[in-house]
């Protein structure tokens, strides 16, 4: 089994990954892409840039991926996440899982991408048509430690 988590400044292999996700013991797989899409808050988005600390990303989401396992009782689980320059419609992050029922795979998979999401310092800067930049800053940065049994129990709208 690879690493859990990556970061990649070259495009993800999916295939890879999933393949390596593959066990007989498994009959439920999920998995979540992210891509960059072309516009965010009414701004027209030609490409964006992603940095992370990847010292501590890679040590935070590792231990994300080893909550998941611990709390769903998955198999295994992956997750990849681009670093660098990516145009619209790359895929920018990666999560995949496996495990003897779908159920546990699902939940673990959200469980993953959001708290990816919430806990790593990874910046995204957004470069719009006419030629301004932004730093888009994450709001949900800041949310109380347990405020993901929140999210879980209503989902709003995601990114």
């Amino acid at each position: 089994m690879s690493a859990p988590f990556r970061f990649s400044r070259v495009p993800i292999e999916v295939a890879a990954l999933r393949t390596a996700l593959a066990d007989p013991a498994c009959g439920g797989y999920a998995a979540f892409e992210g891509w960059v899409r072309d516009s965010n808050e009414g701004q027209r988005v030609e490409h964006l840039e992603y940095e992370a600390y990847e010292p501590l990303a890679v040590r935070e989401a590792e231990r994300i991926v080893a909550e998941a396992v611990a709390r769903f009782g998955v198999s295994h689980a992956s997750c990849a996440h681009r670093v660098g320059d990516l145009r619209v419609g790359e895929l920018a992050v990666w999560v995949g899982v496996s495990a003897p029922h779908r159920d546990e795979a699902f939940r673990a998979c959200r469980y993953i991408i959001d708290e990816i999401k919430h806990r790593l310092p990874i910046w995204k800067k957004e470069h719009y048509a006419g030629g301004d930049s932004g730093w888009v800053n994450c709001e949900r940065c800041a949310a109380a430690p347990h405020e993901h049994e929140h999210r879980q129990a209503s989902p709003g709208p995601r990114s």
